[in-house]
C-alpha cells in the first residue's frame, strides 16, 4: 500500500475547528485550530494513532482598535475565517485526508466548489510528486454546514485611492513599485515574513511605513515532514491573495496590485490527463476566479489584479534593467531561503545551480552588462557545464519545464538565442551552454529572430487593469521600442 493510502486510512478527517483574533500591543494576533482526526478517534478501530492538532499564528503589525472597530467584528471574523481556509491547505497536505470538515464557519455550495477547485488545481505539483491520484472516487469531500441564502458579511464602504503592493525578493514587484511611483500613484507596500533582502528592497524603493506580517508555521508540521508524512508545493500566491484583501480592508486600500505575468499561465507537465502548473495561483485563471470570490464573499469594492499580467518575464526583465539600484539587493532564488523542514540553514544568496538562477541570469543577460550580472550571481552561469540539463528543461528539450517560477519554453528559447547573438556580435569565445545551444538547438528553430521580436513587443489583452493603469504600463514598455528591436 502506498504511503498516501496508509495516511488517508489512518487520518480520514481534517478539521478546521476554530480561529481566534485579538489586539495585543498594537498588533492584530490571529491563530487557527486545525485537527487531523485519527481513525481510532473516530471509532473506526485499527492501530492506535493519536489525532494531530495544529495551531498556526499570524501577527499583523500596527493595527489599532479604531481600525477594527471601523471594520466591525462580523466582517473581521469573515476575513479571518476565509484566510484560515487557505491556511489549512499547508496542514491538510501532510495526510491528504479524504474529508475536510469546516466547523469554524459556514460555506455555501459555491464556496465549497471554489475551495475544492483551488486544491485540485493549486496542488497539482504536490499530487504529481507524491504520485497521488486525485481522480479516484471520494478523493476529497469538503463538509460544511451549508448556508445558501443568509447575508454574507462582505465589506463595501469606500476606500482610499491607494494601491496595496506585495513586496518579495524578486524583480517583478520592484518593477510594479517603480512604475506606479513614477505615475504618482499612492502606494502602500506589504511584506509577509520580511527577510533582510525584502527590508532592503523596501528601503531602496522608499516604501513608507510598510505593512509587516509574521506568519508562524506550527513546528509540528515540520516534525511531520521530517518523519515521513506527505510534503510538497502549495498555492502560496492564493494565500497572499486572501491576505492582501484582508489588509486592504483594514488599511483602506481600494486597489491591490500583484506582479504576476502572462508567463505563469503555461503549465509544466501533464499528469493523469491534466496540465500541472507550478504557478497556478499566479495564473490568469486563478486571478479571475479569486476576483469573483473576493467581490462576493470578502470585500465588494476592492479591485484585485496583476499589474504586469500583459507581459512576458523577458519584457519585465527589460523593464527591471532600468533600476540598477536594485541589482545588488534582489534575490529570487528559492534555494536561498529553503530550510528543508528545519534541517538546514538557508544560504541567503543566489545558489547558481537551480533552474531559477539560470533563467533569471539568462533573461537579464540581453539587458544588463555581463560584469554586473557576474557580480550578482558570482559567475557567468553560461559557463557551467553542469547546468546543461537545466537549460534543456527550460527550453523544452528535456523532460518538462522545471517546477519553478520561470518563463515559457518559447521565451526561454528566445533569451538563450539573444545571449548567443550578443556573444557572436562581440566576437568572443562562446561559453559552454551557448556553444551547445548554437550547435544542437539553433538549427531546430530557424525563426528565433522573428520570435524574439514578437515576444519583446507583445501585449496580452487578458488582464484586469483599469484603463488608466493600462496606459501607464503601455507607456513604460513603449520607451523600449528601439532597444534591441
Amino acid at each position: 500500500m502506498k504511503k498516501v493510502d496508509i495516511l488517508r486510512k489512518k487520518y480520514p478527517r481534517f478539521v478546521y475547528e476554530n480561529y481566534y483574533w485579538r489586539i495585543t500591543n498594537g498588533n492584530l494576533n490571529i491563530s487557527f485550530n486545525f485537527l487531523v482526526e485519527s481513525a481510532e478517534a473516530l471509532g473506526e478501530g485499527g492501530k492506535i494513532e493519536p489525532s494531530i492538532s495544529f495551531n498556526p499564528k499570524i501577527v499583523i503589525q500596527n493595527v489599532d482598535r479604531n481600525q477594527i472597530k471601523k471594520v466591525g467584528d462580523r466582517v473581521l471574523n469573515n476575513l479571518v475565517f476565509n484566510l484560515g481556509l487557505i491556511e489549512l491547505i499547508s496542514y491538510w497536505k501532510a495526510t491528504c485526508s479524504p474529508i475536510i470538515e469546516i466547523r469554524a464557519g459556514f460555506l455555501n455550495k459555491e464556496q465549497v466548489w471554489w475551495l475544492k477547485d483551488l486544491i485540485i488545481n493549486g496542488m497539482g505539483q504536490f499530487f504529481y510528486e507524491n504520485k497521488i491520484n486525485w481522480k479516484t472516487p471520494y478523493f476529497l469531500k469538503i463538509a460544511s454546514k451549508v448556508v445558501e441564502n443568509s447575508s454574507l458579511p462582505t465589506f463595501s464602504p469606500s476606500f482610499r485611492e491607494e494601491i496595496l503592493v506585495p513586496i518579495g525578493g524578486g524583480k517583478d514587484s520592484m518593477v510594479t513599485l517603480e512604475i506606479l511611483k513614477k505615475a504618482k500613484k499612492k502606494i502602500k507596500c506589504f511584506s509577509l515574513n520580511p527577510t533582510e533582502v525584502t527590508k532592503r528592497i523596501m528601503k531602496i524603493g522608499k516604501c513608507q511605513n510598510p505593512i509587516l506580517i509574521n506568519r508562524k508555521i506550527d513546528p509540528k508540521l515540520l516534525e511531520l515532514n521530517q518523519s515521513g508524512f506527505l510534503n510538497g508545493h502549495t498555492p502560496f500566491t492564493a494565500y497572499l491573495s486572501f491576505l492582501s484583501v484582508f489588509l486592504a480592508v483594514i488599511f483602506e486600500q481600494k486597489y491591490i496590485a500583484f506582479s504576476n505575468e502572462r508567463s505563469s499561465n503555461e503549465g509544466n507537465v501533464k499528469y493523469l490527463g491534466k496540465i500541472i502548473n507550478h504557478q497556478y495561483s499566479k495564473s490568469f485563471d486563478f486571478e479571475q476566479k479569486f476576483r469573483k470570490y473576493s467581490k462576493k464573499y470578502l470585500a465588494k469594492n476592492i479591485e484585485y489584479f496583476s499589474f504586469l499580467r500583459p507581459l512576458y518575464e523577458i519584457q519585465i526583465a527589460r523593464l527591471f534593467s532600468r533600476y540598477p539600484k536594485y541589482f545588488d539587493a534582489f534575490l529570487s532564488c528559492n534555494e536561498a531561503f529553503k530550510t528543508y523542514s528545519g534541517t538546514k540553514l538557508p544560504i541567503k544568496k543566489w545558489c547558481g545551480n537551480c533552474p531559477k538562477c539560470l533563467f533569471i541570469f539568462a533573461i537579464l543577460y540581453p539587458f544588463i552588462e555581463e560584469k554586473k550580472l557576474v557580480k550578482i550571481f558570482g559567475k557567468n552561469l553560461f559557463e557551467k557545464k553542469e547546468l546543461l540539463n537545466l537549460m534543456k528543461e527550460l527550453i523544452g528539450e528535456s523532460k518538462f519545464k522545471p517546477f519553478e517560477c520561470v518563463g515559457t519554453k518559447r521565451e526561454s528559447l528566445v533569451v538563450f538565442y539573444l545571449a548567443l547573438r550578443s556573444f557572436r556580435r562581440r566576437g568572443v569565445k562562446l561559453p559552454s551552454l551557448l556553444s551547445y545551444f548554437e550547435e544542437k538547438i539553433l538549427p531546430k528553430y530557424p525563426n528565433l529572430e522573428r520570435e524574439a521580436k514578437k515576444i519583446l513587443n507583445s501585449w496580452l489583452n487578458q488582464h484586469h487593469l483599469t484603463k488608466e493603469l493600462e496606459k501607464i504600463l503601455l507607456k513604460s514598455i513603449y520607451r523600449f521600442r528601439k532597444s534591441i528591436y
